[in-house]
Protein backbone atom coordinates (compact mmCIF):
# COMPACT_ATOMS: atom_id res chain seq x y z
CA UNK A 1 0.00 0.00 0.00
CA UNK A 2 0.96 3.59 -0.50
CA UNK A 3 2.65 5.40 2.41
CA UNK A 4 1.13 8.21 4.48
CA UNK A 5 2.47 11.70 3.81
CA UNK A 6 3.83 10.97 0.35
CA UNK A 7 2.51 12.79 -2.73
CA UNK A 8 -0.42 10.87 -4.20
CA UNK A 9 0.55 9.46 -7.62
CA UNK A 10 -1.09 11.57 -10.31
CA UNK A 11 -3.26 10.05 -13.02
CA UNK A 12 -5.59 10.95 -15.83
CA UNK A 13 -8.23 8.27 -16.41
CA UNK A 14 -11.42 8.04 -18.45
CA UNK A 15 -14.61 8.26 -16.42
CA UNK A 16 -18.21 7.20 -16.62
CA UNK A 17 -20.33 9.47 -18.79
CA UNK A 18 -17.34 10.57 -20.88
CA UNK A 19 -14.37 12.80 -20.21
CA UNK A 20 -11.45 12.19 -17.91
CA UNK A 21 -10.43 12.79 -14.31
CA UNK A 22 -6.95 14.13 -13.53
CA UNK A 23 -6.02 13.89 -9.87
CA UNK A 24 -3.69 16.92 -9.87
CA UNK A 25 -6.53 19.08 -11.26
CA UNK A 26 -8.41 18.46 -7.99
CA UNK A 27 -5.70 20.01 -5.77
CA UNK A 28 -7.07 22.52 -3.32
CA UNK A 29 -9.75 20.04 -2.30
CA UNK A 30 -9.70 16.68 -0.59
CA UNK A 31 -10.05 13.51 -2.67
CA UNK A 32 -11.32 10.10 -1.61
CA UNK A 33 -10.06 7.38 -3.96
CA UNK A 34 -11.71 4.07 -3.35
CA UNK A 35 -10.42 1.04 -5.20
CA UNK A 36 -12.84 -1.81 -5.76
CA UNK A 37 -12.64 -5.15 -7.62
CA UNK A 38 -15.59 -5.19 -10.03
CA UNK A 39 -18.72 -3.31 -11.07
CA UNK A 40 -22.11 -4.76 -10.17
CA UNK A 41 -20.94 -7.35 -7.64
CA UNK A 42 -22.55 -7.40 -4.18
CA UNK A 43 -19.82 -5.76 -2.07
CA UNK A 44 -18.85 -3.27 -4.76
CA UNK A 45 -22.47 -2.28 -5.36
CA UNK A 46 -23.08 -1.75 -1.64
CA UNK A 47 -19.93 0.38 -1.35
CA UNK A 48 -20.87 2.51 -4.39
CA UNK A 49 -24.41 2.99 -3.07
CA UNK A 50 -23.06 3.95 0.38
CA UNK A 51 -20.70 6.55 -1.14
CA UNK A 52 -23.56 7.86 -3.31
CA UNK A 53 -25.85 8.17 -0.28
CA UNK A 54 -23.26 10.33 1.48
CA UNK A 55 -22.06 12.26 -1.61
CA UNK A 56 -23.55 15.56 -0.40
CA UNK A 57 -21.83 15.14 2.98
CA UNK A 58 -18.48 14.51 1.27
CA UNK A 59 -19.04 17.59 -0.92
CA UNK A 60 -19.84 19.67 2.19
CA UNK A 61 -16.54 18.45 3.67
CA UNK A 62 -14.75 19.65 0.52
CA UNK A 63 -14.03 16.12 -0.70
CA UNK A 64 -14.46 14.58 -4.15
CA UNK A 65 -15.18 10.83 -4.20
CA UNK A 66 -13.77 8.75 -7.06
CA UNK A 67 -14.19 5.01 -7.50
CA UNK A 68 -11.37 3.17 -9.31
CA UNK A 69 -11.52 -0.27 -10.92
CA UNK A 70 -10.21 -1.99 -14.02
CA UNK A 71 -13.70 -2.17 -15.54
CA UNK A 72 -14.23 -0.36 -18.83
CA UNK A 73 -16.04 2.98 -19.10
CA UNK A 74 -18.88 1.13 -20.85
CA UNK A 75 -19.27 -1.18 -17.82
CA UNK A 76 -19.09 1.83 -15.49
CA UNK A 77 -21.86 3.55 -17.48
CA UNK A 78 -24.10 0.48 -17.13
CA UNK A 79 -23.30 0.22 -13.40
CA UNK A 80 -24.10 3.91 -12.81
CA UNK A 81 -27.35 3.71 -14.79
CA UNK A 82 -28.52 0.49 -13.14
CA UNK A 83 -28.00 1.73 -9.58
CA UNK A 84 -28.40 5.52 -9.96
CA UNK A 85 -24.88 6.18 -8.69
CA UNK A 86 -23.86 9.76 -7.99
CA UNK A 87 -20.08 9.47 -7.77
CA UNK A 88 -17.37 9.44 -10.43
CA UNK A 89 -16.08 6.04 -11.53
CA UNK A 90 -12.79 5.94 -13.44
CA UNK A 91 -11.48 3.13 -15.58
CA UNK A 92 -7.93 1.90 -14.93
CA UNK A 93 -7.97 -0.82 -17.58
CA UNK A 94 -4.15 -0.86 -17.80
CA UNK A 95 -3.90 -1.26 -14.01
CA UNK A 96 -1.16 1.38 -13.74
CA UNK A 97 -2.98 3.47 -11.13
CA UNK A 98 -3.88 0.39 -9.09
CA UNK A 99 -0.20 -0.61 -9.14
CA UNK A 100 0.91 2.93 -8.20
CA UNK A 101 -1.35 2.85 -5.14
CA UNK A 102 -0.47 -0.73 -4.19
CA UNK A 103 -3.96 -2.14 -4.65
CA UNK A 104 -3.10 -4.61 -7.46
CA UNK A 105 -2.22 -7.66 -5.37
CA UNK A 106 -2.11 -11.43 -5.38
CA UNK A 107 -5.35 -12.85 -4.04
CA UNK A 108 -6.56 -16.38 -3.47
CA UNK A 109 -9.95 -18.04 -3.66
CA UNK A 110 -10.77 -21.72 -3.41
CA UNK A 111 -7.07 -22.58 -3.35
CA UNK A 112 -6.24 -20.69 -6.55
CA UNK A 113 -4.12 -17.57 -6.62
CA UNK A 114 -4.71 -14.72 -9.04
CA UNK A 115 -4.04 -11.00 -9.37
CA UNK A 116 -6.84 -8.61 -8.47
CA UNK A 117 -7.74 -5.29 -6.88
CA UNK A 118 -7.67 -5.17 -3.10
CA UNK A 119 -10.60 -3.14 -1.80
CA UNK A 120 -8.91 -0.08 -0.31
CA UNK A 121 -9.52 3.62 0.20
CA UNK A 122 -7.05 6.51 0.14
CA UNK A 123 -7.81 9.98 1.50
CA UNK A 124 -5.75 12.71 -0.16
CA UNK A 125 -5.38 16.14 1.40
CA UNK A 126 -5.79 19.48 -0.40
CA UNK A 127 -2.03 19.64 -1.07
CA UNK A 128 -2.09 16.28 -2.87
CA UNK A 129 -0.53 14.15 -0.11
CA UNK A 130 -1.79 10.84 1.23
CA UNK A 131 -3.49 11.64 4.54
CA UNK A 132 -5.07 8.27 5.40
CA UNK A 133 -5.18 4.76 3.96
CA UNK A 134 -7.68 1.99 4.61
CA UNK A 135 -6.34 -1.33 3.27
CA UNK A 136 -8.43 -4.50 3.00
CA UNK A 137 -11.69 -2.61 3.49
CA UNK A 138 -14.77 -4.25 4.95
CA UNK A 139 -17.75 -2.45 3.39
CA UNK A 140 -20.09 -2.23 6.40
CA UNK A 141 -19.63 1.15 8.11
CA UNK A 142 -16.62 2.07 5.96
CA UNK A 143 -18.12 5.11 4.24
CA UNK A 144 -19.04 6.73 7.56
CA UNK A 145 -15.46 6.23 8.81
CA UNK A 146 -14.01 7.79 5.64
CA UNK A 147 -16.45 10.72 5.87
CA UNK A 148 -15.44 11.39 9.49
CA UNK A 149 -11.77 11.40 8.48
CA UNK A 150 -12.47 13.76 5.55
CA UNK A 151 -14.41 16.12 7.80
CA UNK A 152 -11.58 16.13 10.37
CA UNK A 153 -8.87 16.82 7.77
Amino acid sequence: MIDLGQPAPDFTLPRDGGGTVTLSALRGGKVVLYFYPKDDTPGCTTEALDFTARAADFAAAGATVIGVSKDSVKKHDKFVAKHGLGIALVSDESGTTCEDYGTWVEKSMYGKTYMGIERATVLIDAQGHVARVWPKVKVAGHVDEVLAAAQAL
